[in-house]
């Protein structure tokens, strides 16, 4: 069950005075001071001084009310708490600039005219400003949010599909465990009604291949040297079955060996082969599987000399069903699975893939 998403949380302190709210106040103060110096007597880095004093103190205040109170009464919005905190902010940050910009003057400024009128001017310069920049970075905070929650929804999206997929892949792989263990058992239960002595030698091979094979059925992934393994080993068992009626023989490209297949893929193939072939044929026939690298593409065949589609009127099955769909799973559109019949008689099963290495 996926993990329900955390509560929304106020912006963490860090954003308060973070490095783009720092750089916007001096990029606004530089552009304020050379506004206000006009007509100003005072030294050029004392306006300066007064519009970064004002700048800084708006922007806490924009990021005190961004967290505080935690919760708001429904019929208030926190941004237009934001902007009147802005606005109500300028005159006291006004008024603090010159208080510390004239401290050292003998009279205070509200008693010099020039002063007076400085404050007034930086006042109504703030209140017509400062209200608009607030709307502008609040805006683009929603912009960026929303950007963030639309990132986090493709991600949770993502997530669920990849865990549909994989419960998929692994219902689709529990259906092929008990097809292939019902199929080989069944063989070793004709051999023992039969009475034959090959039973006991059968039933001990079958034990070392289930032993060697069903840990790999829950694996992610396999290579091809892995799959060749074990249809030479299901093929050992079948040919002490039936000696006079099984032929076979495996054939691989050296490169091809280390190559990333879904489990059971060439397994599936030689024991529908097996089963829908070379089984009910009274004359047998023999197995050939061939993986070859070809572009960049892994191509896998297994050929029989059975009795052909036109006899069973079914060329799939359970296995080869399942096999095409977790192919289509593993590679979607991008993979193969045909099935040609034979002449004279016989099919040819191929799967052609991209050719992809698992990281050592």
């Amino acid at each position: 069950m996926p993990e329900p998403a955390p509560p929304l949380l106020p912006a963490p302190p860090a954003r308060m005075l973070g490095w783009r709210r720092v750089r916007f106040v001096l990029i606004a103060a530089f552009v304020s001071s050379l506004l206000m110096k006009l007509g100003s007597q005072a030294p050029y880095p004392i306006v300066l001084l007064r519009m970064l004093i004002v700048g800084f103190a708006t922007v806490l205040v924009f990021g005190v009310f961004e967290r505080w109170p935690a919760r708001l009464p429904r019929w208030s919005a926190r941004w237009v708490l934001q902007v009147v905190g802005v606005a109500a902010t300028i005159p006291f940050a006004a008024i603090l600039a010159y208080t510390l910009t004239t401290a050292d003057n003998s009279l205070p400024w509200w008693q010099d005219k020039l002063y007076l009128a400085g404050v007034t001017k930086v006042i109504v310069y703030g209140l017509l400003v400062a209200p608009w920049m607030a709307i502008a970075a609040l805006l683009r905070q929603i912009r960026g949010e929303a950007q963030r929650q639309a990132l986090a929804f493709e991600l949770e999206r993502s997530r669920y599909e990849r865990n549909a997929l994989d419960a998929r892949l692994r219902m689709l792989q529990a259906q092929v465990e008990p097809h292939f263990l019902f199929n080989t058992l069944a063989n070793v239960r004709e051999l023992v009604d039969a009475g034959s002595p090959q039973a006991s030698t059968v039933l001990a091979s079958l034990i070392a291949y289930l032993r060697a094979a069903v840990p790999r059925l829950h694996g992610p992934a396999a290579t091809l040297g892995q799959e060749l393994e074990l249809v030479r080993a299901y093929l050992e068992v079948m040919h002490m079955r039936m000696p006079d009626r099984l032929q076979y023989a495996l054939h691989a490209d050296e490169a091809a060996l280390a190559l990333d297949c879904p489990p059971m893929t060439l397994l599936t193939l030689v024991e529908n082969a097996v089963r829908h072939g070379i089984d009910p044929s009274e004359e047998g026939g023999r197995i050939d599987v061939r993986v070859r690298l070809r572009d960049g593409r892994c191509l896998a065949e297994v050929a029989d000399t059975g009795i052909g589609l036109s006899r069973t009127g079914d060329g799939l099955g359970t296995g080869l069903a399942n096999l095409r769909e977790r192919l289509q799973l593993a590679y979607g559109d991008d993979t193969r699975l045909v099935l040609i019949e034979l002449q004279p008689h016989g099919v040819r099963a191929e799967i052609e893939f991209p050719a992809q290495r698992s990281a050592p």
